[in-house]
């Protein structure tokens, strides 16, 4: 079945209440996970960084991403509430560091066993690496990314995950972790690619859902797909496509002030989509063609067999004229028609009857 992860992300907008409101909200609907994002804005972000066109319009507010991002800060005394909270729940809590203060906090104090590595890190090797040398689960998303960066990627943590810690970081290593077989053995153990598009909604023109498919065929991975379009239809379709896990943004109220709120589901809505993908889920079935338990019992209603066409007295030699195909299908299968042609009958027959011959 597939993962749903719920991405409560900042949409708390930095108040510890609203934070276990989203958990409450997504164990109501069902999901697998519950995610944040943990980061420390200083250690995020320079002064001079500016914000992304969707967070200005998205948050009605013009400012650099250090002022917006220091307001999504949650404490680290509320990630312990909240772990404890889903804990007893019975959702998984996972986060997203940002920085690696905040993974140390993640894996060291919080002893979180699965990490995600969103979009806008792939390219930040040494976090990559850091992440990589927990020894933890991955998911990998791949938002903007090439197929070689996605590789390259893939080498760091393959790297982190069987180099010794002595070994010395560079290039060529990370191709011979990667190329290796104990890189490979670990990479389709632990890792899980996320297809993405990195755009706050994104238009449904640049979803690209045949990229899981290339992403699957290039690295051999478990496959999954970030969502960050509008309303459900497009996680659906990816688990029908062949995703293994679902991510996706929610919020309490679409109507927030903030920089994901908009491309966001509200409760009702992502109550819906757990219930589709489940559903979907479901539907995929084992892959074998071949009746289904449920369709054998209509197998000699639907299907046919060989009738005479009008009264047949027995030794008549048979001809095309006096056969016809018509229900019920428990008698002669309809593929024997042309070898019951020029037999003789060995019973009468009247119009309608089944021909055993």
């Amino acid at each position: 079945m597939t993962i749903i992860i719920a991405e409560a992300g900042v949409n708390h907008n930095g108040d510890e209440q609203l934070a276990f409101e989203l958990v409450d909200k997504a164990f109501d609907a069902g999901v697998d996970i519950v995610k944040f994002q943990t980061f420390k804005a200083k250690n995020l972000v320079t002064a001079e960084a500016l914000q992304a066109d969707y967070q200005t319009v998205n948050t009605g507010n013009k400012e650099s991403q250090l002022a917006m991002l220091g307001r999504l800060e949650l404490s680290y005394e509320s990630h312990h509430k909240l772990v404890a909270y889903c804990a007893k729940l019975g959702i998984e809590f996972l986060s997203t560091a940002f920085d690696s203060e905040s993974l140390d906090f993640l894996v060291n104090d919080l002893k979180l066993t699965r990490l995600k590595i969103p979009s806008g890190e792939i390219t930040n090797a040494p976090l990559v690496l850091q992440h990589a040398r927990t020894g933890c689960d991955l998911i990998v998303s791949t938002g903007m990314a090439t197929l070689a960066e996605v590789e390259a990627v893939l080498g760091v943590i393959a790297f982190g995950y069987v180099a010794p810690l002595d070994a010395i970081p560079s290039k060529e290593a990370f191709q011979n972790s990667y190329f290796s077989d104990e890189g490979k053995k670990a990479l389709r153990q632990k890792v899980t690619i996320l297809h993405c598009t990195t755009e706050y909604p994104a238009p449904l023109s640049d979803i690209n859902l045949r990229a899981m498919d290339v992403l699957a065929t290039a690295f051999g991975l478990p496959v999954g797909y970030s969502d960050h379009s509008e309303g459900i239809v497009v996680p659906i379709a990816a688990v029908a496509r062949g995703a293994t896990l679902i991510e996706k943004h929610f919020t309490l109220d679409k109507t927030m002030r903030g920089p994901d709120h908009k491309a966001s589901l509200d409760p009702v809505e992502l109550k819906s989509m757990v219930q589709a993908i489940k559903g979907v889920g479901l539907t995929l079935g084992d892959g074998i063609k071949g009746p289904r338990p449920t369709e054998i019992k209509n197998k000699s209603v639907a299907r046919k067999s060989i009738v005479a066409a009008r009264d047949i007295k027995n030794g008549q030699v048979l001809s095309s004229d006096d056969l016809s195909v018509k229900r019920p299908g428990h008698g002669l299968s309809p593929f024997k028609f042309w070898d019951v042609i020029s037999k003789r009958a060995t019973r009468n027959y009247k119009a309608g009857d089944l021909i055993i011959e």
